[in-house]
């Protein structure tokens, strides 16, 4: 990561004057490249080699700061864009801070508290949790992302204020509103709680979230064809009219080993009718060198009567401390008549995928 410290002797640009000294501030510019290649078995019915990128970590690139106002309170800050390495695309076109852009007041003996476009707590706190993170494969995500554990769409949420707690005795605590922005007291309203605790070798986590208007990526990322009486055909979006997303989850390190697990269960309802997204995720990493890691996870999902299970095995090695090379396989099996469709690739003409994908990865 790249920094510039603001001294005093930069008073002339606008830094504030607190009790008689200058306030101290710090920029950090950081950012993540992630590119490589992949093979598909079943891709809409034939198999398929293609350039892939954002598997090991999604790409993007930011700005953070702080400037200390004193007595224990500073100002903080993020902007931080998604793109593709591959393209250069934006990850969300036309809009620059896609991932997050919030500022706020920090104070080191209660928490911060921050407005903007943020992200709730089923990505900050129990994502790390996931198959998908602990083996830095973004594919390995749950299908269309409805638990929100990666920070790709729905997760992002504008009009947002947001608190999270110091850590007491190893508990952190957080809450998200997010505003509807209109006349109405709901429409587009976010609420987001959270919890995690750490001691020692053990870390456990807690989030729950409730949505309205909610838009789930169900044809692209399950491969359904219709769902609550809504049509899909052609990547038709489906727009819940309430969400309710709970999950709990923790890991342990034993030595070189960690192990991790995490349950959730997404509430879909609209005009009326209810159904229950239920995912169970567990897997261990083992670090056989200090450069070198692999790992396995496997995670299983319901939804309306359908099966989605995937397998996947990861290794990780790193060049540095800030390049690593990757190789990572994944098996999903798809029953019920419902269609493989592993994240990020795109969905099988049957129910069953094994993709193959690998990667150099540098973060600055």
């Amino acid at each position: 990561m790249k920094k510039c410290l603001v001294a005093p002797a930069c008073a002339a640009l606008g830094l504030a004057s607190i009790s008689g000294a200058y306030a101290q501030s710090s920029i950090t510019l950081y950012g993540s490249l992630d590119a490589g290649v992949g093979y598909v078995s079943n891709l809409h019915g034939s198999h398929s080699f293609f350039s892939e990128q954002g598997t090991f970590q999604a790409d993007r690139w930011g700005l953070t700061g702080t400037e200390d106002l004193g007595s224990g309170l500073k100002t903080v800050f993020k902007l931080e864009s998604g793109f593709s390495t591959i393209s250069g695309a934006m990850s969300s076109a036309g809009t620059l801070f896609n991932r997050q852009a919030y500022v706020g007041l920090s104070k080191n003996d209660i928490g911060t508290v921050t407005l903007g476009r943020q992200t709730d707590f089923h990505f900050e706190m129990l994502g790390p949790l996931s198959t998908a993170q602990s083996l830095g494969d973004f594919s390995a995500f749950h299908p269309g992302n409805v638990d929100g554990l990666a920070n790709t769409v729905p997760v992002e949420l504008s009009n947002t204020a947001k608190f999270v707690s110091r850590p007491f005795w190893g508990l952190t605590v957080g809450a998200l509103y997010g505003f509807t922005n209109s006349s109405s007291s709901t429409t587009g309203r976010t609420i987001s709680f959270g919890a995690n605790y750490g001691y020692g070798p053990l870390k456990l986590a807690a989030a729950w979230s409730e949505y309205h208007d909610r838009t789930l990526n169900l044809a692209g990322g399950l491969g359904l064809d219709a769902f609550e009486g809504v049509n899909l055909a052609g990547g038709a979006p489906f727009v819940a009219d309430s969400v309710r997303n709970a999950g709990i989850g923790g890991s342990y390190q034993w030595g070189r080993f960690q192990l991790h697990a995490l349950v959730t269960e997404v509430r879909i309802e609209r005009r009326g009718d209810a159904q229950n997204y239920r995912t169970v995720d567990g897997g261990v990493n083992f670090q056989v060198t200090p450069a070198y890691m692999v790992g396995a996870g496997a995670w299983t999902m319901t939804l309306s009567g359908k099966r989605w299970t995937q397998a996947t095995v990861a290794n990780v090695y790193s060049l540095s401390k800030r390049t690593q090379v990757y190789m990572d396989v994944m098996v999903e099996r798809a029953s019920s008549g419902a269609v493989a469709d592993t994240v990020g690739i795109g969905a099988s003409s049957s129910g069953s995928q094994t993709a193959v994908l690998t990667g150099i990865h540098h973060f600055f």
